[in-house]
C-alpha cells in the first residue's frame, strides 16, 4: 500500500533559518527510510510567493497568486511511501513530524503500488 505523508509549515515559515539538527534529523529519517525501502519519493515544494492555485469555474479559468485554501499553514513538502498498513505509515508520519518538528497528514493512495510507479515513471521519460 501507498501513503502520502504531507509536511504542513506555517505561512511565515523560512527554510533559510532551519537550524542544522532539523536537516540532520531529517537527513536521517530519509536515510532510515530508504533502508526500511519504505522511501518512493520525497520532495519540497517552493515558497508560497511562487504558487500558483488555477480555477475553472462556468467555462473560465482564474489564476491567482498564493495557495488555492486560505489558511495559516500550508504544504510545504511530502513523501510517498510504501507501507504493510496505515499503522506503519503511522509510525513513519510520526518520525516525520518530529523530524520535521511540524505537523504532518498521512493519506493511503487509493489503488497504488510500487509498481505502478514505476510504470509511471516510465512514461514521464
Amino acid at each position: 500500500m501507498q501513503y502520502l505523508v504531507t509536511i504542513y509549515f506555517p505561512d511565515d515559515f523560512d527554510s533559510s533559518l532551519e537550524d542544522e539538527a532539523t536537516g540532520r534529523d531529517i537527513d536521517a529519517l530519509n536515510q532510515e527510510m530508504i533502508a526500511a525501502g519504505a522511501r518512493l519519493f520525497v520532495g519540497g515544494l517552493g515558497p508560497l510567493a511562487t504558487t500558483r492555485s488555477i480555477r475553472t469555474r462556468d467555462g473560465s479559468t482564474l489564476v491567482t497568486d498564493g495557495p488555492y485554501l486560505e489558511t495559516k499553514e500550508h504544504v510545504g513538502g511530502l513523501w510517498v511511501l510504501e507501507a504493510a498498513n496505515l499503522d506503519e505509515a503511522v509510525e513513519w508520519g510520526r518520525k516525520a513530524a518530529n523530524a520535521c518538528r511540524t505537523p504532518v497528514e498521512v493519506r493511503e493512495f487509493h489503488g497504488g503500488t510500487s509498481a505502478d510507479v514505476g510504470a509511471q515513471a516510465e512514461v514521464g521519460r
